[in-house]
C-alpha cells in the first residue's frame, strides 16, 4: 500500500473559495438534522470524539476510494455544493476529479478530535481537503510538527497521513466542508502502478 505521491506532507493552500451561498444554507440547518444526520454517519472513529457530521458521499468500502455511494442529504445539499467543490479543487487540474467523500463536520467550543493518522486504505490515495465555513481564533489544527489556523474560505489540502488533530478553544462553533478528491485517470497501487 502507498500514498499516492501528488499529496501533500503538510499543508497545500488551494485560495479563497465563494462560500457565502453555502455558508447562509448550512447555518440554517436545524439541530435535529444534525443530531439525525450524526447518528447515522458513517465515519464512525474514536479520534473524532463529539465532533457532529452530515455526510453527503462516502466510500462503500474502507479499503477502496474509487467506488462510493450518495447519502441521503446529497440530493438537497448537491446544487450548492458541486461549484463550491469545483472552485476549491480548480488548482489540481484534473480532467475527470472524483469525490469519494464528503461532509460537514462541526465541532462545539471545546471539541476536540485527538491526534491520529487516517488509517484506513482508502485514505491513501485522494487529496484530503478542508474548507472553513465559520471557524474563530482559538481553533487549531495540528498537523505534525505545528499547529495552523485555517481562514473561513480558504481551502486548503491537509496531511492526513500524518499525525494531525484539532481543538477548539473558542467561544463559537468550528463548522469545516470537508471532502476528498482523486484523479481517476492516475495509475494507483490498487492498479498496480
Amino acid at each position: 500500500m502507498y500514498a499516492n505521491p501528488r499529496k501533500t506532507t503538510s499543508t497545500r493552500q488551494l485560495g479563497q473559495v465563494d462560500i457565502d451561498g453555502l455558508l447562509e444554507a448550512v447555518l440554517k440547518i436545524p439541530k435535529e438534522i444534525w443530531e439525525e444526520e450524526n447518528a447515522s454517519k458513517p465515519n464512525r472513529f474514536d479520534a473524532l470524539d463529539k465532533t457532529e457530521h452530515i455526510v453527503f458521499r462516502f466510500v462503500n468500502r474502507l479499503n477502496d476510494w474509487r467506488e462510493s455511494h450518495d447519502r441521503p442529504q446529497w440530493a438537497e445539499w448537491r446544487e450548492r455544493l458541486e461549484p463550491v467543490l469545483a472552485a476549491a479543487t480548480r488548482p489540481y487540474g484534473y480532467a475527470r476529479g472524483q469525490f469519494p467523500r464528503i461532509m460537514l463536520a462541526k465541532m462545539a467550543p471545546g471539541g476536540v478530535i485527538h491526534p491520529h493518522k487516517d488509517a484506513s486504505p482508502s485514505a491513501t490515495w485522494p487529496h484530503k481537503i478542508h474548507l472553513p465555513l465559520q471557524t474563530n481564533p482559538r481553533v487549531g489544527f495540528y498537523i505534525e510538527p505545528r499547529t495552523y489556523h485555517f481562514p473561513v474560505g480558504g481551502a486548503v489540502e491537509v496531511n492526513n497521513l500524518g499525525v494531525h488533530a484539532v481543538k477548539n478553544e473558542g467561544d463559537s462553533d468550528r463548522i469545516h466542508l470537508i471532502f476528498e478528491f482523486f484523479d481517476p485517470d492516475q495509475p494507483s497501487w490498487l492498479d498496480g502502478a
